[in-house]
């Protein structure tokens, strides 16, 4: 199919995108990425045979020496144009029910292999190669599960926007594809991680992080007849930043808060929504209706991880476990906190091993700011599972931030994992010049 013979929307889309792509440097950046995994399917994208996820056109964006917010919103125009224009072609539907099961699969493989890395990456050599390359392969399946998640909520939306067979206007604004999630708007940038993940494709390519749940899954606002009926509940504000909250008082070991009233009921709701929207092979709304549970007071989480490991699919813990450890480091510590004063010490842990693959300035800006909000056990628990998962030159490059408090910190929460831990950390910080002697 050549471009011409194109509906006008997806031809104006694949000029659009073939001019992006001559402004980047095809040995750079994500471009550089999408080219080397996927040649046939950037191919595919550029002769507008293909609508690029909304995740691909927006890294290419951030590889642009200067954007603005008029370029994005451009750009998700003529995107969400010709998305809506791809799936009215004949079979279309078909093509959109096919990549969606596609995606879930690349899901949960992704992240099956990221908890496989986490398990093993405590049993390598800190700063070998190997614990290197776990690393990077980590940085990568976590960008893949990333973006599968994005684009599932964007098929989702797709196939949404696809007039039904049946009277009803063409026109209905209530049919018309939404526009891609994060359309218009300039999201956390990242670069792509130092290493491939190997010989791995993705059609399509690279990455980028992924949305929130939208509003409608947080109660019934703007839900259609087939909508499933989701508890309104309190999202997690942030967590009180230093001495100018008063100065709480220290705590001295974490106990189990009493349980908020109706949490167990809305646990309930919850995991039976869950339920209600896989039967009816609603993916992408039930993990945005996870993200939305994700987002809860970390009070509310033990009440959610009896009910999911009650009578919910496992991999919907895990993928919420998954979701908690992508929040700011405030929140994952108080949700680790919650988790261990409820008994489930294991969850606890493991949330906060899959939380501390973010930078180490960010890191020590989060146990300083628990160590200033009375919550030194929290800055301890966040230092331990950094120290027990990333590289000694990880930890060292952590207490730049503020090394007179943060070096002894450190150094305690080596001493707690292992003597082997404790004299590699030493020998990182000697070598960045934190320690003497």
């Amino acid at each position: 199919m050549t471009v011409h013979q194109l509906p006008a929307d997806i031809g104006t889309f694949a000029r659009y995108f073939g001019e992006l792509v001559r402004r980047l440097d095809p040995a750079g950046g994500w471009y550089a990425v999408f080219l080397r995994r996927d040649p046939e399917g950037m191919r595919a994208c550029l002769d507008g045979s293909e609508i690029p996820p909304w995740d691909v056109v927006e890294s290419l964006l951030h590889d642009l020496p200067a954007q603005d917010a008029a370029e994005s919103a451009r750009a998700a125009g003529l995107h969400a144009a010709a998305a809506a224009a791809h799936d009215r072609l004949p079979g279309g539907r078909e093509r959109l029910e096919e990549r969606v099961e596609f995606m879930r699969r690349e899901r949960l493989r992704a992240q099956g292999r990221a908890e496989e890395l986490l398990r093993l990456l405590p049993g390598c050599a800190q700063g070998s190669a190997e614990a290197e390359r776990l690393t990077h392969e980590l940085a990568w399946t976590r960008d893949d599960h990333t973006r599968a998640v994005r684009r599932l909520a964007e098929l989702d939306s797709r196939l949404a926007g696809l007039v039904p067979p049946g009277p009803g206007p063409a026109d209905d604004p209530a049919h018309r594809p939404a526009a891609p999630a994060g359309a218009g708007t300039r999201s956390e940038e990242r670069q792509p991680p130092e290493a491939p993940p190997g010989d791995g494709q993705r059609r399509g390519g690279g990455k980028k992080r992924r949305p929130r749940g939208g509003a409608r899954f947080a109660g019934m606002e703007d839900a259609g007849d087939d909508a499933v009926a989701v508890p309104l509940l309190p999202v997690a504000g942030d967590v009180p930043r230093g001495a100018r909250y008063g100065g709480a008082a220290a705590e001295a070991a974490p106990e189990a808060p009493p349980v908020p009233e109706g949490a167990y009921r809305a646990a309930r709701d919850t995991v039976a929504a869950l339920g209600r929207l896989r039967a009816e092979g609603r993916g992408g709304e039930a993990h945005a209706l996870i993200c939305e549970a994700a987002a809860r007071p970390a009070a509310w989480l033990p009440a959610l991880a009896d009910e999911l490991n009650r009578s919910g699919p496992a991999a919907d813990w895990a993928t919420l476990l998954w979701e908690v450890a992508s929040q700011p480091a405030l929140r994952l510590a108080a949700a680790a906190e919650a988790l261990v004063a409820a008994g489930r010490g294991d969850d606890g842990g493991q949330l906060l091993r899959q939380g501390v693959f973010r930078s180490p300035d960010e890191i020590a800006d989060a146990v300083l700011t628990l160590e200033e909000a009375g919550t030194p056990h929290r800055a301890r628990a966040l230092l331990a599972a950094f120290v027990q998962v990333r590289t000694a030159a990880d930890a060292a490059a952590c207490v730049a931030l503020d090394p007179a408090r943060l070096v002894p910190m450190l150094l305690d929460a080596a001493r707690d994992v292992s003597s082997a831990r404790e004299r590699d950390i030493v020998h990182a910080l000697r070598v960045a010049g934190h320690l003497r002697g």
